[in-house]
């Protein structure tokens, strides 16, 4: 192999490498049609049109805001991707949608609005 083509290998693994994390990240599916439950894949997702799913209650998303999980812990979701930065950030989306700001649930819609801004300004910390 010449240098130019075992480069080109390596290139193309880290990209496929780059693409599954991806994958495994936004792994997690909310359905509007069934807005108490989210979907997480049971096992190693090999594509978007092969990913099994199981339901899991809207609440246990992100149960633990971001901690660490506790040593007994054990999900039903693949490499626990429902406790992620990405899962958590997920619920505060889906949770502003179904209680959106100057709603009639406007305590609901307040509490995650402020979940929300306290996980962008977390994140801008850890950015700088």
């Amino acid at each position: 192999m010449d240098l130019s083509t075992c480069q080109l290998f390596l290139f193309s693994i880290l990209v496929n490498v780059v693409l599954a994390g991806d994958m495994m990240r936004k792994s997690i599916v909310y359905d509007k049609k069934t807005p108490n439950v989210f979907y997480c894949p049971l096992n190693k997702p090999t594509g978007f049109d092969k990913l099994f799913v199981h339901s899991r209650p809207l609440k246990k998303l992100c149960e633990f805001d971001g901690k660490p999980l506790p040593e007994d812990y054990k999900s039903d979701c693949f490499q626990d991707v429902d406790e992620t930065e990405y899962a958590c950030k997920e619920k505060y989306r889906i949770m502003m949608r179904l209680h959106p700001p100057g709603t009639d649930d406007d305590k609901e819609s307040t509490k995650w609005e402020k979940a929300y801004k306290k996980v962008v300004r977390k994140r801008k910390r850890q950015q700088s």
